[in-house]
């Protein structure tokens, strides 16, 4: 592991719960979330981390790729067991968010730089994508996935009006290592909540950084057809709400676009 990662990291053990007992690091891998994947199926503890200077197969949602340049970026993944919570069921389904809250925070801490979420599971400055995550489950365990554009990088022309970088909204560079460092003790923090059954905290926070959950129009597709409306929050179990005429309809998955 590159010395700036594991100075920042054993500065922030204190803060880290769980998290980077066990850290796993490639300088190229095709992805973070099948290493961590493996690991999990293998039985690693709660709190592993994977992380990478690039790579090969990244991938978001439905198997989109994720562009993972190197060193311009943090690619990382953690195993999470919510099966130890009080009501693992609701942690389970709240692991996405609260990960979203946590990296917003992580990034605010280290830099300043205020990130909004959006649902399910990306960050936004703005209208331009700055992180997104990925939670796949392996058995009694959560494989979670971040990946945060830190740098300024030569993205394909078909994202580059649509995503930003910390140095591009700072103006300056940024710390990769205080990046990771920062994420994971905000991720420590907030899985402790998962844990605890401290839901309201997580739903509150992710409610305030979440201005596109109320009054923002969506289309999404339904067996009947594609479905649109507008946007009323989110309800306790972490469901996206929509208003559609007189009815509010309830999302728990799928593909929703932002109109």
């Amino acid at each position: 592991m590159p010395r700036e990662f594991a100075d920042a990291l054993a500065d922030a053990a204190p803060r880290l719960g769980p998290f980077a007992r066990q850290v796993h690091y490639f300088s190229t891998v095709g992805s973070t979330n099948d290493v961590a994947a493996k690991l999990a199926a293998d039985g690693a503890e709660d709190g592993t981390v994977v992380f990478a200077d690039a790579q090969s197969a990244g991938r978001g949602r439905r198997g989109r790729t994720w562009f993972s340049p190197p060193d311009a970026g943090l690619y990382v993944s953690t195993i999470l067991r919510p099966g130890r919570a009080r009501d693992a069921g609701r942690a389970r389904m709240l692991t996405t968010l609260a990960a979203g809250v946590a990296i917003a925070e992580g990034i605010g801490e280290a830099n300043g730089l205020h990130a909004d979420v959006k649902w399910p599971n990306d960050l936004f400055v703005g209208r331009r994508k700055l992180a997104g995550i990925l939670a796949e489950g392996v058995a009694d365990a959560v494989v979670l996935g971040y990946g945060i554009n830190v740098g300024q990088a030569a993205y394909p022309p078909e994202l580059s009006e649509r995503v930003t970088s910390i140095e591009t909204e700072l103006g300056r560079p940024a710390d990769r290592a205080c990046v990771l460092a920062e994420t994971l003790a905000a991720l420590s923090a907030r899985h402790g909540d998962l844990l605890s059954g401290r839901f309201d905290a997580i739903l509150d926070a992710w409610r305030a950084r979440a201005p596109m959950a109320q009054g923002a129009r969506v289309s999404w597709t339904t067996p009947a057809g594609v479905q649109t409306g507008m946007t009323a929050g989110i309800d306790d179990q972490g469901a996206l709400l929509v208003r559609v005429d007189e009815r509010t309809e309830r999302i728990v998955a799928g593909e929703v676009t932002w109109l």
